[in-house]
């Protein structure tokens, strides 16, 4: 086992394993910022067992999830606002810790890669990562129910 796996069993037993668990009970603010926590774990972890096992598929992967994750989040905000606008959920600590990580991580693996073509998808998968969650979570808090019209 070498380091690139070691760290993705950490992220994956503490980060997302705690997120699965937000998940599976609780009121609906703390599921809602536990999904979005999840998928933005869970592509780290893809980035980090694709440096480790030296499997480039993985950063497809991780790309999809990058994508999907926010807008899966962003759908459940849209159909929950009512309920969510009675008890939103404020996670920032949560929030920032898991756009760090992802920074980090990206940050890591783009140094092993060198440059080329995949440095440049790594820097794609980022954006969208650190972005998306940024993004997904404020509009988990409520924030961006200024253009709702209802």
């Amino acid at each position: 086992m070498n380091g690139w796996i070691l760290a993705a069993v950490l992220v994956l037993v503490t980060g997302v394993g705690a997120t699965l668990w937000g998940v599976a009970g609780g009121p609906l603010r703390r599921r809602a910022t536990a999904q979005n926590l999840c998928t933005a774990l869970a592509c780290p972890v893809l980035l980090l067992l694709a440096q480790g096992y030296g499997r480039p598929a993985y950063v497809d992967l991780a790309l999809v999830l990058a994508v999907l994750g926010p807008v899966g989040t962003l759908v459940f905000a849209r159909l929950l606002a009512d309920k969510l606008a009675d008890d939103p959920p404020h996670a920032r600590g949560p929030t920032w810790t898991a756009a760090a990580l992802g920074a980090a991580v990206v940050g890591a693996v783009a140094v092993a890669t060198g440059p080329g073509r995949a440095l440049v998808k790594l820097l794609v998968i980022g954006v969208l990562l650190v972005g998306g969650n940024l993004i997904a979570s404020r509009a988990l808090a409520g924030g961006m129910q200024e253009g709702r019209g209802d």
